[in-house]
């Protein structure tokens, strides 16, 4: 009987991926992406800034001079309120963006590490990928979304808000291992479905991994290039798990 995997070591895939994506040939998979969703995030930035500005003036000049004191308690909530939608807006963006080289990158790590010669697919073929890619981004959406939604709304009500906070970042640490071990079950021909089922038994090594790319994703600029170092790092993960142990329906 083949011994499980040891758990508890997914930390150790993400270093591992930040040196894989550099050699030669997989390069250009990590800089263009890196590149594209730079200037989407300085564009964001500044239009959060912007947005930021007008709404909080907006509301502040119609409160009356004696509710002048609550701008104190506006002023943070509003913060938290635009760095949260520019971190969701900027992650489904920025995958919707890279999810196309994110799975050539994968594909080339893979047959790297599996000794597979197969020759790269002609530009038909790569066309065909940025359709594909989209899609199964949407479809990770739609897992995602409700879920999240959920639990915000559980967030709302008294007492059970307590437990629901920390439900959130456990929730948003496992989507992160969701979001980029998908580039290379996709690759493999392994639907969502299948690929989730194999993740729950494996919950401790997929939380382990999911946690740093969740840290690293939060910190601008540093997370354009956590997203390749991700990628490679779960195909690393998947491509020596996944091969000795298939998903058991």
């Amino acid at each position: 009987m083949t011994a499980r995997p040891p758990a508890l070591t997914g930390s150790s895939y993400l270093r591992a991926g930040w040196h894989a994506m550099w050699q030669p040939g997989l390069r250009r998979y990590v800089l263009i992406p890196a590149a594209l969703n730079s200037l989407l995030l300085i564009s964001l930035i500044g239009w959060a800034g912007h947005s930021f500005n007008a709404l909080l003036g907006q509301l502040l000049s119609t409160l009356p001079d004696w509710l002048g004191f609550l701008q104190w308690l506006l002023w943070p909530l509003f913060a938290l309120l635009i760095l949260l939608v520019l971190f969701f807006t900027f992650s489904i963006l920025a995958n919707l963006i890279g999810s196309p080289f994110y799975a050539l990158l994968a594909e080339k790590l893979a047959q790297q590490r599996r000794g597979d010669i197969t020759q790269s697919g002609n530009w038909q073929s790569w066309l065909w990928l940025v359709p594909h890619s989209i899609g199964r981004e949407l479809a990770k959406l739609g897992y995602y979304l409700p879920r999240l939604l959920g639990l915000l709304l559980l967030s709302l009500l008294p007492a059970i808000n307590l437990l629901i906070t920390p439900l959130l970042l456990v929730f948003g640490v496992w989507m992160m291992a969701v979001q980029y071990l998908d580039y290379q079950a996709d690759n493999d021909g392994v639907s969502l479905g299948e690929q989730l089922t194999w993740m729950r038994q494996r919950r401790s090594l997929m939380l382990s991994f999911g946690l740093p790319v969740y840290l690293g994703s939060l910190i601008p600029l540093v997370n354009v290039l956590i997203m390749p170092a991700a990628v490679a790092g779960s195909t690393l993960l998947w491509v020596e798990h996944y091969a000795r142990q298939p998903v058991v329906n």
